[in-house]
């Protein structure tokens, strides 16, 4: 299908890394823009190329501080007012989505409050990955693309050829996802199960499945403090199990997180670079490794261009 509304990829300051080797996926360059900034910290995002009559995907991962929020909905509302034909936003990491619901009275559902800021902006579409919740997709009226970073778990497993792989549910919540997994690998489910003191500190915990003798693979949608995961992998070896490491498609890795993964059981910790690694000098990541969604994210944009069909590329 021959277009007239050309391509452009344009990254935000938070995700300029990922959205460069995106762009370099699908062999092209990223769009000229650049942020200016006040004294007194406001910004402004600024086109320097015209984007008349394009198509625009704007990639920015929404973790804080909420400037990266900001800054991508000042990138959609200076898009729309340049008179792009498109506007295509691509969050690898869809940020407040931990606020799907009213868990308590007198509080806000943030992710609903951001799917309306982003529609109000001028975005038409939304491109991400791994919700913190699906149902998250239904607070949007624009259509939504929920990718799954299993299709580059799923290899990564499988090049491992471990023997007696069970894999593990963190808490109740994730069990549906780590079910999955289980299901396309053909090895035992283990669930979690945990009581919370606070957020971001884990009570009790223990499991239900069979874990001795087994390599657990713990699968999450992100690790935060990484207290859930160290806490389960010395359970989980308490119980006899022969290794835990663990997959999360975002390494939000806030407070003491890189000291509770380098203190743990965990044998190994596989992240996705959603979000950019951010650590101190001296920081010891020597339990981490970082697979790329940026052949991911620049397949689906590909095809979404080209009105293609991306079915094929969910494996659950």
């Amino acid at each position: 299908m021959e277009h007239i509304h050309s391509i452009k990829i344009f990254a935000c300051r938070g995700s300029r890394d990922l959205a460069s080797r995106i762009a370099k996926s699908l062999n092209m360059d990223l769009g000229k823009s650049e942020v200016t900034t006040f004294s007194d910290g406001e910004f402004q995002p600024i086109f320097n190329e015209s984007v008349r009559g394009n198509t625009l995907f704007i990639v920015q991962s929404t973790f804080p501080p909420v400037e990266n929020l900001f800054e991508l909905l000042l990138t959609i509302d200076a898009a729309k007012r340049a008179s792009a034909y498109q506007i295509i936003a691509v969050l690898p990491y869809f940020g407040w989505a931990r606020q799907d619901r009213k868990d308590r009275p007198r509080v806000s559902i943030g992710a609903k409050l951001v799917a309306d800021l982003l529609e109000a902006a001028g975005c038409n579409r939304v491109m991400t990955t791994d919700l913190h919740a699906d149902q998250i997709q239904g607070f949007f009226n624009c259509p939504v693309d929920h990718l799954y970073a299993s299709s580059i778990f799923l290899p990564y497993l499988r090049n491992l050829k471990l023997d007696n792989m069970s894999i593990a549910a963190p808490d109740m919540g994730g069990a549906k996802r780590a079910n999955a997994y289980s299901r396309i690998l053909g090895c035992p489910l283990i669930v979690c199960h945990k009581s919370r003191e606070k957020a971001n500190v884990v009570g009790s915990m223990t499991a239900i499945g069979e874990v001795k003798d087994r390599n657990v693979i713990i699968i999450d949608d992100m690790i935060d403090t990484a207290g859930t995961i160290a806490k389960a992998s010395v359970m989980l070896m308490e119980k006899g199990a022969k290794s835990v490491m663990a997959l999360a498609t975002h390494a939000v890795l806030s407070g003491p997180a890189y000291e509770n993964i380098a203190r743990s059981q965990l044998k190994e910790v596989v992240v996705t670079d959603t979000i950019p690694l951010r650590y101190a000098p001296g920081t010891d990541i020597s339990k981490i490794k970082v697979l790329s969604v940026a052949e991911l994210f620049g397949d689906i944009i590909k095809k979404v261009y080209n009105y293609e069909s991306i079915s094929t590329s969910f494996v659950y």
